[in-house]
Parts: structure tokens; sequence; C-alpha cells
């Protein structure tokens, strides 16, 4: 049964309305925060599924959110009282050659098992469950960024359902300031119904994991960490998190429950190069455990899932970091130290390389420059909790990295609170631009649920 007017078109998906049965599992996103009711989940299979979609809602004047994975931490993926365009359905993927078309609906996990299988992927994500095209439409940082870019440097062309409901090819010669903008501005222009990545190489196995120290060790973990960085070649990505170590068979029974510093890499140079470099990670004091050694691809990708599991209330605040140093490192440990839930983290990935090679005004995406990202994940197990004091931990600890600030944070992480730092996570001359995509292919700002950007400016 269909709720659309026929005149849209033939609906081949599924509508499910709150009386319905599945509609309770399809309402949920990842962050069990988010508890939203929309009127209608509209779960497509193809790009004229989307089409209708979109036609019927601005028809009906009624708020859509789009969910592909249904990851956003913010909320992004669903509304109240609107229509979500469900992209779940749309699972393709095709690896051709150094390229890979992929559906909406794909997560990481999904596209790095077809991708690996090749000897190839695509930079993008740390907790595999992620989707792929909300990752990727914000920028996407992952484990193989410093040395072949973001997810959206990878991205070479895309399908794309427009406000008005039209089906566009864009790529280089075909809409390039679009294909600019989709690199990096997030979902305002439209519902990307298919991707194309340029794939990369890589090792079978690579050389990575981690090291885990207690948290009196944090100091000189820390400052190894922050001087391997300084040096590392692209083919090394680094990730240093503080957390509450979990009651896993690799965390003596002792340590279980206390706070410590972890510290993670991937290489995918030689394995003798990866033992070397990681080397000062894992011998600069007496670590818990060491994780390293050859893995698969996929096994790094989905390294850190259980510290992210679907249905866990979150919160993030992040910023990207200029020159780090020792106050940098007295910030990480007492953020650690004040941690208000057992279920938070303090991370910080290393940029650079690839990165910071892309011209600034080659992508939407703007911090090309900074050399670390800071997310602080609030996170608590029961979704019921309005969570208050863990959101004022992130907050004030947020607060603490200001004096190092890049001048933004990662549209990705942008929650509620922050909409008033969206034209600065971009800066003026990029958000010109974008304000000028919006205005063309959004002008009555129907994709509004997401780090708007307005047609206003």
């Amino acid at each position: 049964m269909t709720l659309f007017d026929t005149s849209l078109g033939e609906f081949s998906g599924e509508i499910l309305r709150p009386h319905d049965p599945e509609y309770e599992e399809a309402r949920r996103v990842w962050n069990g925060a988010i508890d939203r009711r929309p009127a209608f989940i509209a779960r497509c299979r193809t790009a004229q599924d989307v089409s209708i979609a979109v036609r019927f809602g601005v028809r009906h004047g009624v708020p859509i959110a789009v969910r592909g994975g249904g990851h956003s931490m913010p909320g992004h993926s669903t509304c109240e009282g609107g229509l979500v365009i469900d992209l779940s359905p749309m699972k393709g993927v095709r690896v051709e050659g150094s390229r890979a078309v992929v559906e909406p609906g794909v997560l990481w996990r999904e596209l790095d098992a077809a991708t690996q299988a090749a000897g190839r992927a695509i930079p993008g994500g740390e907790i595999s469950n992620t989707g792929v095209a909300g990752l990727t439409l914000g920028g996407g940082i992952g484990w193989l960024s410093r040395q072949y870019g973001l997810s959206c440097d990878n991205l070479l062309a895309a399908e794309l359902v427009t406000a008005d409901g039209s089906i566009l090819e864009v790529d280089e010669n075909r809409h390039p300031e679009l294909l600019w903008g989709l690199r990096g501005g997030g979902g305002n222009f439209g519902v990307v119904t298919r991707f194309t990545f340029r794939l990369n190489a890589i090792p079978m196995p690579l050389f990575g994991g981690m090291v885990i120290y207690p948290l009196e060790e944090a100091r000189p973990a820390l400052r190894a960490y922050l001087k391997v960085a300084a040096d590392a070649p692209d083919a090394l990505g680094l990730n240093a998190a503080l957390l509450t170590a979990p009651p896993a068979p690799f965390i003596p029974e002792s340590m279980q429950g206390t706070t410590v510093v972890a510290l993670a890499a991937g290489y995918t140079g030689p394995l003798h190069e990866g033992i070397e470099l990681t080397k000062p990670l894992r011998t600069v004091a007496n670590p818990i455990a060491d994780l390293f050694g050859p893995m698969p691809y996929t096994v790094l990708q989905s390294m850190v899932d259980a510290g992210a599991p679907p249905g866990l209330a979150c919160y993030a605040r992040s910023e990207w970091l200029g020159p780090l140093d020792d106050g940098v490192i007295d910030a990480l440990i007492t953020a650690a130290v004040e941690i208000t839930s057992p279920l938070s983290q303090v991370l910080l990935r290393v940029m650079g390389g690839a990165i910071a090679r892309v011209p600034e005004d080659a992508t939407a995406f703007r911090f090309r420059s900074a050399q670390a990202m800071l997310t602080l994940i609030a996170g608590w197990p029961d979704p019921t909790d309005p969570g208050d004091q863990h959101r004022d931990w992130a907050r004030t600890a947020w607060e603490r990295f200001r004096p190092w600030s890049a001048g933004g944070t990662y549209i990705n992480h942008m929650s509620a609170d922050e909409t008033d730092r969206i034209r600065e996570a971009y800066g003026d001359s990029t958000w010109t631009r974008l304000v000028d995509l919006k205005r063309q292919f959004d002008p009555d700002n129907v994709f509004q649920l997401n780090q708007n950007i307005p047609p206003t400016g």
C-alpha cells in the first residue's frame, strides 16, 4: 500500500506509520538520546522512490529528514512529526577496478568488506556501523586519511535528488560546483542516491592495533604519541583515547573500570616498518595491554566498535586544534579525571599528511591545516536520562581546549546547541559559495534538518 499520490509516480519502497508493526524499530537511530516520532518513514529502494518521497514532503509541507546509516550523533537522521526518507534498504556496492559505486544505505563495515576483497579501501570511519553517506558529506576522517585524504576527497561523482525531485548526475564535468559542495558541505543540497569513490591500495594484512596504559602513565604516553605524530609518515594513522577500561579479556581484572589511555595506530607500509614506527608508543612505559600486530583492514576499522554500541545515549563536542604542547596533555588528563560516566571518552586524532595537501578551496571542508581533531563524547546507558551532568562535562572540557583551537568544529559532530558555529565551521569564502549553491538547488530550504546552510546566508 502507498500513501503517496500516484501522480508523483510508482513508489516501489515501503511506507511506515506509527501504527505499523515495524515502525518502532524503524524509527530508532544509533544515538539512544534521540527519541523522535516521524509521521512517515519512507523506506526507499531507488532514486525514483527518493524523488517521489521528496516531492510528497514538499507538497504537504512536512519536515524532511534523510537517513543513511542512522549514525548521526546530533540526530539529523530523523525528525518529529515529519517525513524520514530512509535509505537503509539501498545497499548496493560495486567494485569496478579503481572505483567503487556505493548506494547511500551502506555502512562502512559493508563497504570495507567489499573493497578489502580487492585489496583496496576508501578512507573513512572509525566505528564500522557508521553510514558511508553522512560521514562522506561532512568530510569523513579515518585511519587512511593521512595517506589518502578525507572520504570526501575520494568522492568522484554522485547521483543526487534535489528539492524539486530532479535526479542529477554530478561529477567534474556535470555540475562541478555542486560536486565541490558535496565534498564536505553536508546534506544541504539534496539526497545522494549513489556515490562513486576512488579506491586506494592497502596491504593484506597491515600493521595496527593499540597499546593501553594506566592513567598514571598518561603524561609520558601522550608525550610519546605527540612525538611520533610530529615525524609520522603519511602511511601512519594515529589516534589517542582516554577512557574507562572495559571488562574485556585483554584487560587485567584489577584494571577494569579504571581510567586508561589507549594509543592506537594503523600503518599501510611494510610490516617491519610499522613495528619500528609504533615501538615508541608501545615501550614508553609499562602497558596494561599491547594489542598491536598484523591484521586485516576490516579488523582495524572495527577495533573500537564495542565502545560505541547502537542505542548508547551520547552527546559530542569537537574542536580542530592547532600546534600541540604539554598544555594540551594537561587538558586531556584533566578531562579524563573529571569524566562523569564510564561510557564517555576523550579522543585526539592526528591530522596532516594528505589532508593538509588539498588546497583549502578545493572542497567545502575547511580545516586542512589543523594538526589534530579533539572529540569529547559523553555517553550514558539510560536513554530516558537527559544526561545533563554528562553534557556539562563535555562542554566544560571543551572550553578548556579553546586556547589551542584552530578556529572551529567538525560539522559531523556539531550538536543542536552549537548551531551558531555553522558559519565558523566553513569560513567566510566557503560559506558564500555554499549559500550560492543552496539558493540554486534548494531555495526553499527543504533540506534544513542537518547542519543547515540557509539560502539567505
